[in-house]
């Protein structure tokens, strides 16, 4: 195995082929710090011709390639496995804006760019690239490509297949496949883009993209809704999609507990009723208008909504720091229930119109098989996207909870496929929920997903044992 080490670090270079455990250790742990695999080395190329050199080097060696972005996905999809016998390639030295096209409303990325710095680079350029999550300063282009991220943006501009026109990749042979055009229709056979984004490094290595821009917005206007239930929350969002179509830009379901978790673990944020209510939206409206256009929108639709019954209160940000301050309650709910402790963590989607009776009718079977626990459903009720995470009990040690993971995935996961769902809405499969795509996907679809697999890397290499 040591000439193949040595084989490596004469494409990449010796500082550029990490095989100390303490310089690997951060590339083989996961986000939430549940798992740690084992790996012969990390490698870190600095050009695609680099990467497609690695592959062919791994191939020819039989050794397994592991994709890595930013390492901040939730499934187990970009480390390795226990078995120590693959490579871990971090793309995180590919970091290139490539070029801006205005006119064409474009952007082409290496995908290792952070998500934060692309927004960076479309705003310096009078745009908008609007792919939001809560790890855009850590997470990559190419990462969010290969798990279709999705964030607090979708209900406006779709998710991550949705604003790539074109892709960069190097296949499991070692080929490099050049598709980064910019063309919004191109009707010349399958389209090989989808094949890679969504797949999760199972079939090949995205290394560069062509990123769809949007005009930026001329003002954005934000508002916290209180209200009593779900069902009111779907109203709410019928209501203001008749009076704002598009302009509605993002719509967040949280329920008070996840408001009391961040008031619990970050108290200097802030805490915008007194009073405690059942559930709340953040709204948010962009306009291409004005300012008071925007305004104009959210105070109609906020106004009929308290006439008509429909919320109880609401907040309206009068500045960019209160549109903020907003943001970041939603957004550290993560964060909170980090720090409450250990959950059984689902990201589900459901036809929108089904979201209410989908949480009155299995929280109760949650409680019935599970006294007590503490039910942390929030996500993005636009798009028909709940993270329906379950806590112990109060008082119960984690790990004791945990064993029961396997019972509670069945209760929420039947549910989903009861009401028509999916398993997993944003966050992917990898490693974590491979066994419960086997459970849900029918034997046609998955037959179809292995022989595009066998198709595309008929050895396993790539990324092997997520997904599929």
């Amino acid at each position: 195995m040591s000439a193949f080490l040595d084989n490596l670090r004469a494409i990449v270079g010796t500082a550029n082929v990490l095989d100390g455990p303490a310089d690997m250790a951060p590339f083989l742990r996961d986000w939430r710090g549940r798992y740690t695999g084992r790996a012969l080395a990390v490698l870190r190329p600095g050009t695609v011709e680099e990467v497609a050199a690695l592959v062919r080097a791994c191939v020819a060696a039989g050794v397994p390639v592991v994709p890595q972005g930013g390492n901040t996905g939730l499934v187990l999809g970009s480390v390795p496995d226990g078995q120590g016998n693959a490579v871990v390639l971090s793309l995180a030295r590919l970091n290139r804006v490539r070029a801006i096209d205005p006119v064409n409303r474009t952007m082409t990325v290496d995908a290792g760019c952070i998500l934060q710095n692309v927004q960076a680079a479309a705003a310096a350029a009078g745009c908008l690239f609007p792919l939001s999550l809560a790890s855009e300063g850590t997470c990559t282009i190419g990462g969010n490509l290969s798990s279709n991220a999705g964030g607090t943006g979708v209900l406006r501009y779709g998710n991550a297949r949705e604003l790539c026109l074109g892709l960069e990749v190097v296949t499991a042979a070692g080929d490099l496949w050049s598709g980064l055009t910019g063309l919004r229709k191109d009707n010349t056979g399958y389209d090989l883009r989808d094949l890679f984004i969504g797949a999760e490094g199972t079939l090949g290595i995205i290394t560069g993209a062509v990123l769809k821009l949007y005009p930026a917005p001329k003002a954005s206007i934000t508002a916290l809704a209180a209200l009593r239930s779900p069902a009111q929350a779907l109203q709410l969002l019928s209501l203001v999609q008749d009076r704002a179509g598009s302009s509605l830009t993002g719509f967040e379901l949280m329920s008070a507990y996840c408001l009391a978790l961040v008031a619990r673990h970050f108290p200097a944020l802030p805490r915008p009723f007194a009073a405690t209510h059942p559930q709340y939206v953040l709204l948010e409206l962009s306009s291409s208008e004005s300012e008071a256009h925007a305004v104009g929108l959210l105070e109609s639709a906020v106004g009929a909504a308290l006439e008509g019954g429909i919320i109880d209160d609401a907040v309206v940000a009068t500045s960019e720091a209160q549109s903020r301050g907003l943001w970041q309650v939603r957004e550290h709910i993560s964060m909170a229930q980090a720090a409450e402790g250990k959950n059984i963590k689902h990201d589900i989607s459901l036809p929108v119109s089904r979201i209410a009776d989908y949480i009155a009718s299995t929280e109760p079977r949650l409680q019935e098989a599970f006294p007590g626990c503490r039910l942390v459903c929030f996500g993005h009720l636009g798009d028909g996207n709940l993270h329906f995470n379950v806590a112990p009990p109060s008082g119960i040690d984690n790990e004791a909870f945990l064993v029961n993971q396997e019972k509670v995935n069945r209760v929420v996961h039947d549910a989903v496929a009861a009401f028509g769902g999916s398993i997993s809405a944003e966050h992917g499969i990898g490693a974590l929920k491979r066994e419960e795509l086997a459970r849900y996907k029918s034997p046609v679809e998955l037959a179809l997903m292995r022989a595009i697999k066998r198709a595309l890397d008929p050895h396993n290499l790539m990324n092997p044992g997520k997904i599929l």
